[in-house]
């Protein structure tokens, strides 16, 4: 169940060229928040902009009663977003969506993020510890300094696997190639079937990890990236195609099982 309420910012940092952090005070959304799902954050007190800003929970502290929230600026809702002092408030809708299941029969996470991706995998990657044997994180990001929460990953999972477009960190090339290598080379063919690869990131990039995992017989699951308008389910403005129909990425999503979404 969602709610709506002004959450106080207490923290708002620019970690990266146009990507921040916005820590907010909700003991609601930090308790209720599930891996995968995100908020609707309302940016400024007019019409403009209209619409409210979907952004990924990145990462909550039920203890602290708080939450974080990574995104990108990349338009003028994100850009007004940014300027935000701490101390302020947003009015902020969620937590929404449905977000990622986790098996516990399996042994093996494979956490896949290119780009913003990442931002809903850190509170995945907290939630499978101590829930599954071995969680592996692959990041992929345009050059060195686009690459995202890699210290944060590294502090709670196994390893962390870098690959950047212009070769400055990491391995050059696409992390999907990374993922390839990877599987051939640490996973056996009996562990294909413990493991299970969580993806986020551009559309482009799913349907390479798909490709993989169908192609070595590994569950995938994949957080659609999608514009939307209402973030409820209401407007049909997110639907993507899946083998079971249409489906909307705010409210039957924004995680899928990858062998059911269309690619084409």
């Amino acid at each position: 169940m969602s709610i709506q309420e002004n959450c106080r910012i207490l923290d708002h940092q620019n970690v990266a060229p146009q990507h921040f952090k916005l820590t907010l005070s909700s003991a609601y959304i930090a308790s209720h928040s599930e891996p995968g799902q995100f908020v609707n954050v309302k940016i400024g007190e007019s019409y403009d902009p209209l619409l409210r800003r979907p952004l990924s929970v990145h990462r909550v502290s039920e203890e602290h009663k708080r939450f974080e929230l990574l995104y990108e600026v990349i338009g003028r809702g994100t850009e007004l977003l940014s300027k935000y002092s701490v101390g302020s408030e947003l009015d902020i809708l969620g937590p929404l969506g449905k977000g990622f299941a986790i098996d516990k029969k399996k042994e093996i996470a494979i956490l896949v993020g290119g780009g913003m991706g990442v931002a809903p995998l850190l509170i995945l990657a907290d939630e499978l510890r101590g829930k599954t044997k071995a969680i592996y994180v692959l990041i992929g990001a345009k050059t060195r300094n686009r690459v995202l929460c890699e210290q944060d990953f590294k502090g709670i999972t196994d390893q962390v696997l870098v690959s950047t477009d212009d070769g400055s960190y990491g391995k050059k090339g696409f992390i999907s190639d990374v993922l390839l290598d990877f599987i051939d080379n640490q996973l056996t063919t009996h562990n294909f079937q413990l493991s299970t690869i969580y993806a986020c990131g551009p559309k482009e990039m799913l349907k390479a990890v798909v490709d993989i995992a169908f192609q070595k017989k590994i569950d995938c699951q994949v957080s659609m990236e999608q514009h939307m308008a209402c973030g409820i389910g209401t407007c049909l403005g997110c639907v993507i195609r899946t083998k079971d129909g249409y489906k909307k990425v705010c409210d039957e999503g924004p995680v899928f099982e990858g062998k059911d979404v269309i690619w084409h």
